[in-house]
C-alpha cells in the first residue's frame, strides 16, 4: 500500500461502534460474530488510522446501567481515548430498539412515550458532551407509519418540531458546543418515515425555534434507496450552509438499506461524491457507517474498515488526478462548465444581450466525450 493510500488521523474518518461491532443479525439470521468491546474498537480503528469513534448512547453505556457502572464504562472508554488520541466527534442515540419505541419515539401518539424518548435524548446528549461530541445526530428510526389512519402527519410534525426545539433548548441551558443533524431516510424500519429526505429535511429546519443549530447528516444509502442522488443531495445541503456530518457506505437502488462497505457499490457515484467533499474543502468528518457483510468473521471486520478508508482515498486521488488531466480540462472547457459561476444578470444585461437562439441550438457540449474520460480515469487507464 502506497503511503499516499493508508489512512491517517488528518483524513478525519470516523466509525460508528455500531459499525465495526455488529455482529451480522438480520432479520433472518442470529449473530455471526461475537459482541465488540467499545475499548478494542477503539485501540483497532487506531492502529488503522482512523481519527475517531462515534456511538450511540446504548452502545457505549448499556441500557439501564447503574450510575456507578456508567462512570466506569465512560472513564475505560476515556483512558482507550486517551491512550490512542482518538476522539469523539459526533454521538447520538438509540430510539428505535426498544419495545416502548414500536410506535414512535418524538412522534408517538402517547405523550409517555415521546416524554421517555426526550428525556434518553437529554442523557445520550449529556455523554456524547462528556466525551468531547461537537455534532449530535437524529436518526429518526421509529418516526413514521404503515396505517395511515392512526398517524395525523401534521400533529406528528409539530411533535418532532417540539422534540427537537426541546433538545435545542437542553443543548443551550446546559452550555454544549453542541450542533444537530438530522439524518432523513425514506423507508425501513417503518413503511414510510417521516422527513424522507434530504429535501424534506431542509424545509423542516425552517421551522425549528433555533434553526441555526440544526443541520443534516445525510447518508449514502438514504437517499439511494429511493433512486435520489447523493451527490446532489449533498451539494444542496452545502449551498444551505447544512452539512454538519456525513455518513458514507454504499447501497444499490430499490434495495433495503444495505449499509455496505464504501464504493462497494455505485464507485462513480461514490467517486462524484469524494470529488465534491474534496474539491469544496468541506472540513468535516468523513464518517462510515456500514456494516461488515454477515459472511465475515471477526478478522474479516477489520478488512471492511480498512477497505471503507482505502476506498475514499483511492477516490480522492482520482479526484486530484481529473484537475490535472489536460485532456478532462480541455472537455470541461468544452462543456462550459466554468461558465455556469458566470451570473445571468443583472437586469440591464440579460435586456442588452444580443441572442441567436439558432446558434444558441446548434452548439454542442461534448458530455459524451468528457463522460467517457471521466469512466477511463476510473477504469486505471488514465
Amino acid at each position: 500500500m502506497t503511503d499516499q493510500l493508508t489512512p491517517r488521523p488528518e483524513h478525519k474518518f470516523t466509525f460508528g461502534l455500531w459499525t465495526v461491532g455488529n455482529t451480522g443479525r438480520d432479520p433472518f439470521g442470529h449473530e455471526v460474530r461475537p459482541a465488540l468491546d467499545p475499548v478494542e474498537s477503539v485501540h483497532r480503528l487506531a492502529e488503522l488510522g482512523a481519527y475517531g469513534v462515534n456511538f450511540h448512547d446504548d452502545d457505549l453505556v448499556p441500557f439501564d446501567s447503574t450510575p456507578t457502572e456508567r462512570e466506569a464504562i465512560v472513564k475505560r472508554f476515556r483512558t482507550a481515548l486517551d491512550e490512542t488520541g482518538m476522539k469523539v466527534p459526533m454521538a447520538t442515540t438509540n430510539l428505535f430498539s426498544r419495545p416502548v419505541f414500536k410506535e414512535g419515539a418524538f412522534t408517538a401518539n402517547d405523550p409517555n412515550v415521546r416524554r421517555f424518548a426526550v428525556r434518553k435524548t437529554f442523557d445520550a446528549i449529556d455523554l456524547g458532551a462528556e466525551l468531547g461530541a461537537e455534532v449530535y445526530v437524529m436518526w429518526g428510526g421509529r418516526e413514521g407509519l404503515e396505517a395511515e389512519a392512526a398517524k395525523d402527519v401534521r400533529h406528528a410534525l409539530d411533535r418532532y418540531k417540539e422534540a427537537v426545539d426541546l433538545c435545542c433548548e437542553y443543548i443551550r441551558e446546559r452550555g454544549y458546543n453542541l450542533r444537530i443533524a438530522l439524518e432523513p431516510k425514506p423507508n425501513e424500519p417503518r413503511g414510510d418515515m417521516f422527513l424522507p429526505t434530504v429535501g424534506h429535511a431542509l424545509a423542516f429546519i425552517n421551522e425549528l425555534q433555533w434553526p441555526e443549530m440544526v443541520g443534516l447528516n445525510p447518508e449514502f444509502a438514504h437517499e439511494t434507496m429511493s433512486g435520489l442522488s447523493f451527490t446532489q443531495a449533498v451539494a444542496q445541503t452545502m449551498w444551505h450552509g447544512k452539512l454538519f456530518h456525513i455518513d458514507l457506505n454504499a447501497q444499490r437502488i430499490g434495495k433495503f438499506d444495505q449499509d455496505f462497505r464504501f464504493g462497494s457499490e455505485g464507485i462513480r457515484d461514490a467517486f462524484y461524491l469524494v470529488r465534491l467533499l474534496e474539491d469544496s474543502g468541506w472540513d468535516g468528518m468523513r464518517h462510515f457507517d456500514a456494516h461488515p457483510y454477515r459472511t465475515e468473521n471477526a478478522a474479516g471486520v477489520w478488512d471492511f474498515a480498512l477497505g471503507c478508508m482505502r476506498t475514499y482515498l483511492i477516490l480522492k486521488e482520482k479526484a486530484e488526478r481529473m484537475r490535472t488531466d489536460p485532456e478532462i480540462q480541455e472537455a470541461l472547457r468544452v462543456a462550459k462548465v466554468d461558465q455556469l459561476a458566470t451570473p445571468t444578470g443583472p437586469m440591464a444585461a440579460v435586456r442588452a444581450a444580443e441572442l441567436d437562439e439558432a446558434a444558441l441550438a446548434e452548439q454542442g457540449y461534448g458530455l459524451e466525450r468528457l463522460d467517457q474520460l471521466v469512466t477511463e480515469l476510473l477504469l486505471g487507464v488514465r
